[in-house]
């Protein structure tokens, strides 16, 4: 087995550089603050609505493609809002997704849907960022211990944010669970080689009885859709296909 870091890692690594940077220029006790006079859209509520629920994404580019788009975040915004979307994800980190809190903003500005701000969360500063602009925030359960992941679904829970849980195997699902996670993405995607199995979300799905469920990632056409409902998904995470093809928002929204 190789010792390599994974692109997880990679992605770890450098938003944690980031954290470190966010608490040197800022007071956190004043972010804290902020957060929580900050007015949120309910995220978790919109995945809750009857039919299935649409997460449609704003991202440039991503680790497994490259470059997808150029995109301006607020038109996608309103093209992804008056195709039927329940909710926004945008990508905000810098690197590999060429992501930026500048676009999360100007998506969230543009729109009346909740946003949640996709990133690779590590620290309690990026939590209280997050609840300074977005409605919910990524908290990936395979960068944190069960004690880690807890707090900082706590805290968001506190901010007024929903805390999205992702989780991709078996010990993930475990430690959402014992996290307290009450919406959990299951990702279809490996984020440490970027493969993709809709099986994942399958597998999980029962495992995860009784939490909102969002299938993250393989969603290519409305056949995909149907199948992940069917095995119990509340909502679907659409990126890379919808940013090709945006007319999917409306295909996938109207599915009974």
């Amino acid at each position: 087995m190789s010792d390599r870091p994974t692109v997880l890692d990679e992605l770890a690594a450098a938003a944690l550089a980031r954290a470190k940077e966010l608490r040197a220029r800022t007071d956190l006790d004043n972010l804290y603050q902020e957060a929580l006079l900050f007015e949120k859209r309910d995220f978790a509520a919109a995945l809750r609505t009857p039919g299935l629920s649409v997460i449609s994404e704003i991202k440039r580019a991503s680790p497994s493609v490259g470059f997808i788009s150029d995109a301006d975040p607020a038109a996608w915004a309103a093209r992804y809002e008056a195709e039927g979307a329940s909710c926004l994800s945008v990508l905000t980190e810098p690197d590999r997704f060429k992501g930026s809190l500048e676009d999360l903003d100007a998506a969230r500005h543009r729109v009346a849907l909740p946003v949640i701000r996709k990133d690779f969360t590590v620290d309690k500063a990026q939590v209280l960022e997050a609840g300074t602009r977005a409605d919910a925030v990524l908290l990936i359960a395979a960068l944190f211990d069960a004690a880690s992941l807890a707090r900082y679904i706590s805290l968001a829970v506190e901010l007024g944010l929903t805390p999205l849980v992702e989780v991709h195997d078996e010990a993930e699902a475990d430690l959402a669970l014992e996290s307290g996670a009450q919406v959990i993405g299951v990702n279809n995607r490996d984020l440490r080689d970027f493969t993709v199995d809709l099986g994942t979300f399958e597998r999980l799905a029962s495992k995860l009885a009784g939490a909102t469920l969002v299938a993250e990632s393989g969603v290519k056409a409305p056949q995909d859709a149907r199948r992940l409902r069917d095995a119990g998904a509340d909502a679907v995470l659409v990126g890379e296909a919808a940013m090709r093809e945006p007319s999917l928002v409306a295909k996938l929204s109207a599915l009974a």
